[in-house]
């Protein structure tokens, strides 16, 4: 990754300082026809301080996430299933030196957090864990991956277990794969390498190549899917905003297909912000979160229960295409085992309370897990959200699972919620053809049928 270093990001960010303000507006019209950002276009828009064209950025970003994810939020859960960590990252609860008491769930309590989950209505998790080779082996993610994937109930079954742990070496990635994991993640947690290694004092983590050149590996033993993202305000957001579009460049110019979805998680006030002087205001993490969307345009982007709901409900309307509802960040958190959280969150709502919500507001709450298990993974998926077909599946599949949800987990008053939005959806699929299929395929669910999908 030879761009990726400070001399040349910090190089972008200075030359961008002073561009013309016709070059900004040329860069918007760019960016405003699906076309993305060079690193010198997203630098630029980074560094302006003209409050019209910051504001055209969002209005940019809103009609981009629009045009492509449609008013779609997909849903998952993390479940936290190990807390023992030997690495010392100064930022999380799960460090070696906390002195909080460690817990690594048992399958049985595996198969009771995941039932909890599954009442929620939750169909596709993130497994999350710390480092340590010693008590959370491979092997013993690996047979929680079975245990969920295993799991049966009368509403149906996890459909898509993501999985977010510790780099690995080529041979470990080719277990994960054989797995049938669906997205492998990791997050850099800040690009600047100074600051990198002084976050990260100890442990394996501290070793910043091997991290970086983590999702080479993972994609050179077969996992298309991958998920990064920066915990912002560790450095300079600017600076990672851009390092996480020189990743991801890397990643598409040697493996043909870059990041499938970006995390954006910050340091909040809860987190000791006084201790990071980088901390993201609110102004500019929704700014960071618009040029990305405008960066990566057919990227997804998640958000994470650290943001309140009232950020979310902003996020969501510039860029953000995925999020976790009803989550808890300790071992055991869903069924009353939990031990110390990794993180503490902003969003308190339990899941139907955002679904609900979402509802509400307009925006379609999906269940879709189709596209992985269908084979629109990868650089597959990519060229369907690139040519703009994506949303010719994703949108039938999103009124299917939220007709399945409402049927299986909804009162009288969410089910008449629910027809009405996928009344109203409906008439936004373009194919006759297709809306035809969808409207057989609710019938369908209301006779019983599960998990139908195109």
């Amino acid at each position: 990754m030879t761009n990726l270093n400070d001399a040349y990001i910090n190089g972008l960010l200075q030359a961008a300082a002073n561009i013309p303000d016709n070059d900004i507006e040329n860069i918007l019209a760019k960016a405003a026809n699906f076309q993305g950002l060079t690193h010198q276009e997203a630098a630029a828009l980074l560094m302006t301080q003209n409050e019209a064209y910051i504001n055209h950025t969002f209005e940019i970003a809103g009609k981009i996430k629009k045009h492509i994810y449609g008013d779609r939020i997909v849903i998952f859960a993390p479940l936290y299933v190990s807390d023992h960590c030997i690495n010392r990252c100064t930022y999380c609860g799960f460090r070696h030196d906390s002195g909080i008491a460690r817990r690594k769930l048992t399958q049985d309590e595996i198969r009771a957090e995941v039932a909890v989950l599954e009442k929620m209505g939750h169909k596709r998790l993130a497994i999350e864990a710390g480092e340590d080779p010693s008590n959370c082996p491979l092997d013993y993610i690996l047979e929680c991956i079975d245990t969920i994937y295993n799991m049966k109930f009368e509403n149906g079954e996890i459909r898509r277990v993501n999985i977010n742990i510790a780099a690995s070496s080529v041979k470990d990635y080719r277990r994960l794969k054989d797995a049938h994991i669906g997205t492998y993640i990791l997050f850099q947690e800040t690009y600047h390498r100074p600051t990198y290694e002084k976050v990260h004092p100890t442990g394996p983590k501290s070793d910043y190549d091997y991290h970086l050149t983590a999702f080479d590996r993972a994609m050179e033993a077969g996992i298309d899917d991958v998920g990064a993202g920066a915990l912002f305000g560790l450095y300079d957001y600017k600076y990672e905003t851009l390092a996480l579009m020189l990743h991801n460049e890397h990643l598409e110019n040697h493996f043909g297909v870059g990041f499938h979805t970006i995390s954006v998680p910050r340091i909040r006030s809860t987190d000791g912000v006084s201790k990071y002087p980088h901390a993201v205001s609110d102004k500019d993490f929704l700014r960071l979160v618009a040029i990305l969307r405008m960066a990566v345009p057919f990227t997804g982007m998640i958000v994470s229960s650290r943001e309140t709901p009232e950020m979310r409900r902003q996020l969501i309307q510039i860029g953000i295409s995925q999020m976790s509802a009803g989550s808890r960040t300790a071992v055991g958190g869903y069924s009353g085992l939990a031990n110390a959280a990794q993180f503490s969150i902003a969003d308190h709502r339990d899941a139907q309370e955002i679904i609900y919500w979402l509802m509400e507001e307009g925006t379609l709450p999906s269940f879709c897990t189709a596209c992985y298990r269908q084979g629109r993974s990868g650089d597959r998926f990519m060229t369907l959200a690139k040519s703009g077909d994506i949303k010719n599946v994703c949108l039938p599949n999103g009124l299917l699972t939220l007709k399945e949800y409402a049927l299986d987990y909804g009162d009288d008053r969410f089910s008449v919620l629910a027809d009405a939005l996928i009344s109203k959806k409906l008439a936004d699929i373009d194919s006759e053809n297709t809306r035809h299929l969808i409207e057989s395929k609710l019938i369908d669910l209301s006779h019983g049928k599960r998990d139908l999908f195109i």
